[in-house]
C-alpha cells in the first residue's frame, strides 16, 4: 500500500491540548489492593505498527495495566504481531486464546480473521459475522469493553484509515469510561483519530508516545479520587450545586435535576483528566476556566444512539404496533411522532426506515405518511443529524437490504436517502424547559429518564400522556419505567417497554407544563463561585456621572423606564397623576415630552450621544430653556444597552450696555430668529411625527391581521374543544354501556366454567385438552394421576412432560387427528400395570372450528382383569369339555 504523505494540521481542540512532550513514566499505577487493574483497549489500523511501538516503548514494566490490542489484519495470513511488539516492551506479549484470563502488566493480542469481546475479565473469541467486506472489529470490542467494565473503561485509538472504532468509543462514553486518541498530525493515517475527534468524543488528544503517561496520570487521579470521595459527602454535594450555577450561568442550561450520581461520575473523569483530586479544586478551575465549562456541558450531553439500537424492539414496532396505528385509520392519513433527546439522530431516521417498511403491507392500500419531530438539548448534534452523513461502519447495525433502499454512497460516508431525511424534522428542544410537542401518535423517550431525578421523572411523563393523541404509543428505555403513572399508560409488551396512553385525564397537579426558570434565579451566584459581589446600579451610575457629569441626571432602560435618579430632577421630571409611572417620557415636564422620544431614539440607533439645545419648558410663570443629553452606553459590562439622560440650564447670552433702540433691535432680532428656528423645529417634529405614524400604521394592520388570525384560529379550536367534549360524553356513555355487557359476559362465563368443571369432576374421566401445537390447554385434576402434570404446565409441550403411559405414538396419533379429523381410539397400558381406554378427538369450537384436541382417558384395568378371568375359564371350561369328550 501507498504511503499516505501527510502536512501539518493544526491540532483540533478537546478535552485538553497537547501538551509539552513529558519523560516515560518511571512508575505505574498506584491502587489499593480491592480495586480492579485498569484494562485498556487499543484500536490501530494502517500505520498503527509504528504507533503501537512507540506506546509500548513508553509504558513502565510494572504499569498496573492490562492492554488488549485490536487491529485490522489480513485474514488469510499468520500473524507475527506478538514476535515484534515483544521487542519494543518488557511486558508479557500474548495472542489471545478464547477464554483467556487478563491479567495486568501484560498485553494480548487480536489472532487474525477474529472478533474480540470480554466478559468478567476473560477474553472471548468469535469467527466474524461478515466473511468478507466491511469489518468493524474494534468497535465490537468497545462495545464489549464498555459493557463489562463500565466507567472503569479505557479507549485508545491510534493511527488508522477509516472510522472504525468510532461507535465503540460512543458506547464507553456512554458508561463515563474515557478515551485518548492519538494526534492526527502524528498519525500516519489521521482517518480514525480524526473520526473520534469530529464526533466530540475524544478526552485527549496527544502525540502517541504521551498517551501511556497521561493514561498513568489520570488513572492515579481517579484513584485517589475513588479513596477520598466518601467522607466528603456533604462537600461533594455542595460543590455539585455549585457546579450547577456555573453551567448554568455560562450555557443557560440547568442541570440540577439530573441524577447527582451520574453527573458525579462525570465529574470525577473530568477531574482525573486533569490531574485535580478535590472537587473544591475542580469548582474553581471550572469557574476559571470557560472551555472546560463548554466540555464538561458537552460531556453531560454525549448521547449514545445507533441505528436500530434493539433490533427486537423496532422489529416489534414494526410487525405489531404500526400496523395497529395504521389499521386504525380507514382513510389514511398523517401520523405524527416526536423524540426528545434525539442526539444524533440515529433513532429518528430508524423509525423513518421501519415506517416505509411497514406501510408497504397494509391492505388495502392507503395514503399514509409520517412526520417526525426529533429534538435534542445538544445544537451540534442536531446540526449533524440534519447532514444526515454517518460514517461507513455503521453498516454494523443497518442491513444489507436497507443500506442499499435508504442510504446513498458519498465521499465522506453514507448520506440518508432524500425520502427519509425529509419526513424527520430536527429542532434544538430542551425537554425540561421548553413546551412539548402535541398531537402525537408515537413518543419514542428511550435512555433519557435513567438520567433524571425521580421528581423530573414524575414531571415528564404526564407531560408525555398530555402530547399523545388518545391511543398513542409510548416507547421507553429498557431500564426506564412509567413508575406509579399505571392510570395514565397501559403495557402493551412490559419486555419491549412499550406503552398506550389509556383515556384517562391526569389531575392539574399532575401536569406541569415547562417555564424557563427566572433571570433573578440566573443571578443566585455565591460569594465562593463568583470573585466579586454583584456591582449596584447606583454604584456605577454614580462614578460615571461624577466623572463626566454634574448636573441632573436620569439612568433608563430602552424603553425610557427609570433605573436610577441622580441629583435634583424636579425641573424636568415629575410624576404623572394617576397610578406611579415610573416613565421618563410619561415624567418630562411639558416642553420636554415631545422632545424627547425622537431623541431618544435617535440615540439607541446610532449608539452614541444626541443633544438638544435651549428647549423651553414652562416654569413658575416664566419659561426656562433646558439643553439635553442622551448618551447611550456601551462600554461598562452592566450598564451596557441603558441610556443616561443629562438636563442642564441653558447659559443665558451676557452682555454690555446699549442704547435703547439698539437694544431693541436687537431684541427683534433675536426674537425672529428664535421664532425662526422653532418653526425649522416644529417643521422638522411634524415629518418626524408623520413617519412615526406612517411605521404605525403598517405594524397596526399587520398586527390587526395577526390578531384576526388568532381570533379565527381560537373559534376553530374552540368548535373543536366543544366537539371533543361532546365526543367524550357520548364516547363514556358507550364504555358504561360496554362496561355492563362486558360484566354480564364475565359473569355467565365464570358460570359456564363453574359448570364445566363439575361436569368434568363428576365424570371421574381424565380429559386433556391441547391446542392446535400440542400445548397443554387444561386438564382435570384426575388426569394428574397419569400424566406428571401441575399448573404451571398450562402452554407446555404435552411431548416434554413424563408420563406413565406406555404410549409413544401419541404425538403420531395427534398429528393424524388433527390433519384427518378422525378420532382415534386405543387401550393404552402404564409403567404401573393399570391400563386406559385412550380417546383422541378434534376439539370443535361454537362456529365448527376445529381449536386443538381433547383426549380422554378411561381406565379399564378391572375390565382387563374380568377379561382375562373369563379368557382362562373359558380355556378351562374347553379343556373339561375336551377330557370329558374323550373319556366317551
Amino acid at each position: 500500500m501507498k504511503k499516505k504523505t501527510k502536512p501539518a494540521k493544526r491540532q483540533i481542540k478537546s478535552g485538553n491540548s497537547v501538551p509539552k512532550k513529558k519523560p516515560v513514566p518511571e512508575r505505574g499505577i498506584s491502587r489499593d489492593t480491592n480495586q480492579q487493574f485498569p484494562i485498556v483497549g487499543i484500536g490501530a489500523s494502517a500505520g498503527g505498527l509504528e504507533a503501537l511501538e512507540l506506546f509500548l516503548n513508553n509504558v513502565p514494566a510494572k504499569s498496573g495495566m492490562a492492554f488488549v490490542i485490536v487491529q485490522h489484519l489480513d485474514p488469510t495470513h499468520k500473524g507475527i504481531m506478538v514476535e515484534l511488539l515483544k521487542r519494543f516492551t518488557p511486558m508479557t506479549v500474548v495472542q489471545v486464546k478464547d477464554l483467556m484470563q487478563v491479567n495486568p502488566d501484560s498485553v494480548y493480542v487480536i489472532p487474525p480473521n477474529k472478533d474480540l469481546s470480554i466478559l468478567h475479565g476473560k477474553l472471548h473469541l468469535f469467527n466474524p459475522t461478515a466473511s468478507h467486506g466491511l469489518r468493524l472489529p474494534i468497535d465490537f470490542f468497545f462495545r464489549s469493553l464498555a459493557d463489562d467494565l463500565h466507567d472503569k473503561s479505557i479507549g485508545v485509538i491510534l493511527s488508522g484509515m477509516g472510522s472504525d472504532g468510532t461507535l465503540g468509543l460512543r458506547a464507553i462514553k456512554e458508561k463515563a469510561g474515557s478515551v485518548f486518541v492519538q494526534a492526527p498530525a502524528s498519525a500516519k493515517f489521521d482517518g480514525m483519530p480524526r473520526s473520534v475527534i469530529e464526533a466530540g468524543l475524544a478526552d485527549v488528544i496527544a502525540p502517541v508516545e504521551e498517551l501511556p503517561g497521561r493514561i498513568i496520570d489520570y488513572l492515579n487521579s481517579l484513584f485517589l479520587t475513588d479513596r477520598v470521595a466518601a467522607p466528603l459527602e456533604s462537600k461533594i454535594m455542595s460543590a455539585l450545586d455549585k457546579i450547577f450555577i456555573i453551567l448554568r450561568t455560562k450555557t443557560g442550561h440547568d442541570f440540577s435535576q439530573y441524577k447527582k450520581s451520574t453527573v458525579y461520575r462525570r465529574i470525577e473523569r473530568r477531574m482525573g483528566i486533569h490531574q485535580i483530586d478535590r472537587i473544591e479544586a475542580y469548582v474553581r478551575f471550572l469557574q476559571e476556566n470557560s472551555q472546560e465549562a463548554e466540555l464538561f456541558f458537552r460531556e453531560l450531553l454525549i448521547g449514545v444512539t445507533s441505528f436500530f439500537r434493539n433490533p427486537e424492539m423496532w422489529e416489534h414496532l414494526k410487525v405489531k404496533v404500526l400496523p395497529e396505528l395504521l389499521s386504525a385509520r380507514k382513510t389514511g392519513g398523517i401520523l405524527r411522532a416526536w423524540i426528545p433527546g434525539c442526539s444524533t439522530g440515529e433513532e429518528a431516521y430508524s423509525l423513518a426506515i421501519i415506517f416505509r417498511e411497514a406501510i408497504k403491507d397494509v391492505k388495502p392500500v392507503r395514503n399514509f405518511s409520517l412526520q417526525i419531530f426529533a429534538t435534542d438539548l445538544d445544537k451540534d448534534a442536531i446540526d449533524n443529524a440534519r447532514a444526515g452523513i454517518y460514517p461507513a461502519n455503521i453498516a454494523a447495525d443497518v442491513s444489507p437490504a436497507r443500506m442499499h433502499r435508504f442510504f446513498v454512497q458519498e465521499e465522506g460516508g453514507l448520506r440518508v436517502s432524500r425520502e427519509i431525511r425529509e419526513m424527520v424534522i430536527f429542532a434544538p428542544q430542551n425537554v425540561i424547559m421548553d413546551p412539548p410537542f402535541t398531537k402525537i401518535d408515537i413518543l419514542i423517550c428511550r435512555n433519557l429518564l435513567i438520567y433524571l431525578t425521580q421528581e423530573l421523572q414524575k414531571k415528564l411523563l404526564p407531560l408525555f400522556h398530555y402530547s399523545l393523541n388518545p391511543g398513542g404509543v409510548l416507547f421507553l428505555g429498557s431500564a426506564e419505567t412509567i413508575g406509579a403513572f399505571t392510570g395514565l399508560f397501559k403495557p402493551m409488551d412490559d419486555k419491549m417497554k412499550i406503552y398506550r396512553k389509556l383515556a384517562g385525564i391526569p389531575g392539574n397537579k399532575q401536569i406541569k407544563f415547562p417555564s424557563i426558570y427566572s433571570p433573578s434565579q440566573q443571578m443566585e451566584l455565591t460569594r465562593d463561585v463568583v470573585r466579586k459581589p454583584y456591582p449596584h446600579f447606583q454604584e456605577m451610575a454614580d462614578k460615571l456621572i461624577l466623572q463626566e457629569y454634574a448636573p441632573a441626571a436620569a439612568l433608563t432602560n430602552d424603553k425610557g423606564d427609570i433605573l436610577y435618579i441622580s441629583g435634583r430632577t424636579g425641573k424636568y421630571l415629575e410624576p404623572a397623576a394617576g397610578k406611579v409611572n415610573w416613565n421618563l417620557f410619561v415624567m418630562a415636564q411639558e416642553g420636554l415630552r415631545y422632545k424627547l422620544p425622537g431623541a431618544f431614539r435617535k440615540a439607541i440607533e446610532g449608539k452614541g450621544t444626541i443633544t438638544i439645545r435651549e428647549v423651553k419648558v414652562k416654569r413658575n410663570g416664566g419659561v426656562q430653556a433646558i439643553d439635553i443629553s442622551i448618551r447611550y452606553i456601551t462600554d461598562p459590562g452592566l450598564l451596557s444597552g441603558m441610556l443616561l439622560t443629562v438636563f442642564t440650564d441653558a447659559a443665558k447670552p451676557t452682555g454690555g450696555k446699549a442704547s435703547g433702540k439698539l437694544l431693541e433691535s436687537l431684541t427683534q432680532n433675536t426674537q425672529i430668529l428664535e421664532l425662526e428656528r422653532e418653526l425649522m423645529q416644529a417643521n422638522h417634529e411634524i415629518q418626524t411625527t408623520r413617519e412615526e405614524m406612517q411605521a404605525s400604521q403598517e405594524e397596526l394592520k399587520s398586527l390587526n391581521e395577526e390578531l384576526q388570525s388568532a381570533n379565527e384560529e381560537l373559534q376553530s379550536t374552540n368548535e373543536e374543544l366543544t366537539t371533543s367534549k361532546e365526543e367524550m360524553q357520548s364516547m363514556n356513555e358507550e364504555l358504561q354501556t360496554v362496561n355492563n355487557e362486558l360484566q354480564a359476559k364475565v359473569n355467565e362465563y365464570s358460570n359456564i366454567n363453574n359448570d364445566m368443571k363439575n361436569l368434568l369432576d363428576s365424570t371421574d374421566i381424565a380429559t386433556l385438552f391441547l391446542d392446535e401445537t400440542l400445548k397443554v390447554r387444561r386438564f382435570t385434576s384426575r388426569t394428574s394421576q397419569i400424566i406428571k402434570l401441575i399448573p404451571g404446565d398450562v402452554g407446555r409441550p404435552i411431548t416434554d412432560i413424563v408420563s406413565d403411559l406406555v404410549y409413544p405414538e401419541l404425538e403420531a396419533d395427534a398429528h393424524e387427528v388433527m390433519q384427518t379429523l378422525i378420532f382415534v381410539e386405543k387401550q393404552i397400558a402404564t409403567t404401573g400395570g393399570r391400563c386406559f381406554q385412550v380417546r383422541i378427538m378434534p376439539y370443535h369450537t361454537i362456529e365448527n372450528r376445529i381449536d386443538g384436541l381433547v383426549i380422554t382417558f378411561t381406565e379399564i384395568t378391572e375390565s382387563k382383569k374380568l377379561e382375562s378371568e373369563l379368557s382362562r375359564t373359558q380355556a378351562d371350561l374347553k379343556k373339561q369339555i375336551k377330557k370329558q369328550k374323550t373319556k366317551n
